[in-house]
Protein backbone atom coordinates (compact mmCIF):
# COMPACT_ATOMS: atom_id res chain seq x y z
CA UNK A 1 0.00 0.00 0.00
CA UNK A 2 1.30 3.46 -0.91
CA UNK A 3 0.91 6.39 1.68
CA UNK A 4 2.69 10.12 1.36
CA UNK A 5 5.30 8.63 -0.92
CA UNK A 6 5.85 6.00 1.01
CA UNK A 7 5.51 2.46 0.45
CA UNK A 8 4.61 0.10 2.90
CA UNK A 9 4.85 -3.33 2.76
CA UNK A 10 2.58 -5.33 4.62
CA UNK A 11 3.96 -8.49 6.33
CA UNK A 12 2.82 -12.18 4.65
CA UNK A 13 -0.04 -13.21 6.34
CA UNK A 14 -3.23 -15.21 6.11
CA UNK A 15 -4.61 -12.51 7.54
CA UNK A 16 -2.85 -9.69 5.12
CA UNK A 17 -3.78 -11.96 2.05
CA UNK A 18 -6.86 -12.51 2.19
CA UNK A 19 -7.13 -8.11 2.25
CA UNK A 20 -5.66 -8.12 -1.28
CA UNK A 21 -7.61 -5.94 -3.37
CA UNK A 22 -9.84 -4.41 -0.66
CA UNK A 23 -9.93 -0.80 1.02
CA UNK A 24 -8.24 -0.82 4.29
CA UNK A 25 -8.17 2.11 7.00
CA UNK A 26 -4.63 4.03 7.50
CA UNK A 27 -4.57 5.42 10.97
CA UNK A 28 -1.81 8.56 10.84
CA UNK A 29 -1.02 9.71 14.52
CA UNK A 30 0.49 12.99 15.22
CA UNK A 31 3.51 11.81 16.12
CA UNK A 32 4.40 11.16 12.67
CA UNK A 33 3.33 6.83 13.22
CA UNK A 34 1.63 5.07 10.36
CA UNK A 35 -0.87 2.40 11.16
CA UNK A 36 -2.80 0.23 8.61
CA UNK A 37 -5.63 -1.25 10.21
CA UNK A 38 -8.34 -3.85 8.88
CA UNK A 39 -11.41 -2.60 11.50
CA UNK A 40 -9.49 -3.39 15.00
CA UNK A 41 -7.03 -5.80 13.92
CA UNK A 42 -3.60 -3.81 13.12
CA UNK A 43 -1.31 -4.75 10.24
CA UNK A 44 2.07 -5.19 10.88
CA UNK A 45 3.95 -3.41 7.83
CA UNK A 46 7.45 -2.59 7.13
CA UNK A 47 8.38 1.53 5.38
CA UNK A 48 10.12 1.36 2.06
CA UNK A 49 10.70 4.77 1.17
CA UNK A 50 10.93 5.57 -2.56
CA UNK A 51 13.06 8.64 -2.14
CA UNK A 52 15.64 6.95 -0.53
CA UNK A 53 19.22 8.94 -0.31
CA UNK A 54 22.83 7.72 -1.07
CA UNK A 55 24.85 9.00 1.57
CA UNK A 56 28.58 9.47 1.00
CA UNK A 57 29.89 6.27 3.14
CA UNK A 58 27.56 3.65 1.03
CA UNK A 59 29.92 5.22 -1.93
CA UNK A 60 33.39 5.19 -0.03
CA UNK A 61 32.55 1.81 1.40
CA UNK A 62 31.45 0.00 -1.79
CA UNK A 63 34.43 -0.69 -4.21
CA UNK A 64 32.58 -2.48 -7.02
CA UNK A 65 29.19 -0.22 -6.96
CA UNK A 66 31.40 3.00 -6.19
CA UNK A 67 30.70 4.26 -9.54
CA UNK A 68 27.47 3.79 -10.15
CA UNK A 69 26.46 5.25 -6.73
CA UNK A 70 27.79 8.19 -7.77
CA UNK A 71 25.50 8.76 -10.68
CA UNK A 72 22.33 7.61 -8.55
CA UNK A 73 23.81 10.27 -6.07
CA UNK A 74 24.36 12.34 -8.94
CA UNK A 75 20.49 12.08 -10.42
CA UNK A 76 19.32 12.39 -6.85
CA UNK A 77 20.66 15.82 -6.47
CA UNK A 78 18.14 16.19 -9.68
CA UNK A 79 15.32 15.08 -8.21
CA UNK A 80 12.50 16.79 -6.17
CA UNK A 81 12.49 15.06 -2.86
CA UNK A 82 10.19 17.13 -1.32
CA UNK A 83 7.06 15.43 0.90
CA UNK A 84 3.77 16.64 0.79
CA UNK A 85 3.51 19.20 3.64
CA UNK A 86 0.69 17.28 5.95
CA UNK A 87 -0.79 13.94 5.03
CA UNK A 88 -2.81 12.71 3.10
CA UNK A 89 -6.08 12.64 3.35
CA UNK A 90 -7.03 15.62 4.96
CA UNK A 91 -8.19 18.11 2.29
CA UNK A 92 -8.71 21.44 4.53
CA UNK A 93 -4.81 21.21 5.69
CA UNK A 94 -2.88 20.27 2.20
CA UNK A 95 -1.02 22.51 0.19
CA UNK A 96 -0.25 21.89 -3.40
CA UNK A 97 3.87 21.68 -3.82
CA UNK A 98 4.86 24.03 -6.34
CA UNK A 99 8.12 22.79 -8.61
CA UNK A 100 11.28 23.51 -7.77
CA UNK A 101 13.29 25.30 -10.85
CA UNK A 102 16.13 23.17 -11.99
CA UNK A 103 14.65 19.76 -9.85
CA UNK A 104 12.36 17.16 -11.40
CA UNK A 105 9.56 15.18 -9.73
CA UNK A 106 11.08 10.92 -9.89
CA UNK A 107 8.85 10.20 -12.78
CA UNK A 108 10.24 13.63 -15.03
CA UNK A 109 14.03 11.98 -14.90
CA UNK A 110 14.81 10.50 -18.59
CA UNK A 111 17.11 8.83 -19.40
CA UNK A 112 19.10 11.79 -20.71
CA UNK A 113 19.33 12.83 -17.38
CA UNK A 114 21.13 9.61 -16.63
CA UNK A 115 23.48 9.87 -19.55
CA UNK A 116 24.16 13.23 -18.38
CA UNK A 117 25.20 11.68 -15.10
CA UNK A 118 27.16 9.54 -16.22
CA UNK A 119 29.13 11.74 -18.35
CA UNK A 120 29.64 13.80 -15.48
CA UNK A 121 30.98 10.78 -12.97
CA UNK A 122 34.22 9.17 -14.56
CA UNK A 123 35.40 5.98 -12.70
CA UNK A 124 39.26 7.21 -11.81
CA UNK A 125 41.79 5.25 -13.85
CA UNK A 126 43.11 1.87 -11.87
CA UNK A 127 46.21 2.10 -10.66
CA UNK A 128 48.58 -0.51 -9.65
CA UNK A 129 51.66 -0.44 -7.72
CA UNK A 130 51.54 3.50 -7.38
CA UNK A 131 51.53 3.30 -11.64
CA UNK A 132 48.58 3.08 -14.00
CA UNK A 133 47.04 0.05 -15.24
CA UNK A 134 47.85 -0.84 -19.03
CA UNK A 135 45.57 0.34 -21.53
CA UNK A 136 45.04 3.96 -19.56
CA UNK A 137 48.57 5.60 -20.01
CA UNK A 138 46.63 7.83 -22.74
CA UNK A 139 43.03 8.09 -21.61
CA UNK A 140 42.00 11.57 -21.62
CA UNK A 141 41.32 13.03 -18.09
CA UNK A 142 38.91 15.40 -17.86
Amino acid sequence: MQYGKVLYLLTDTPHSRRLAGRYIQIVHYPDGRIEPRDGATVLPCVPYDRLSEINQGAIVDNKRLGHVLQVAQTVQVQRDSRRPPSPPGRPGDTKRLTSVPGQKSQRDLSPEDIAEALGMRRPPPRRCNGKRARGTEHAPID
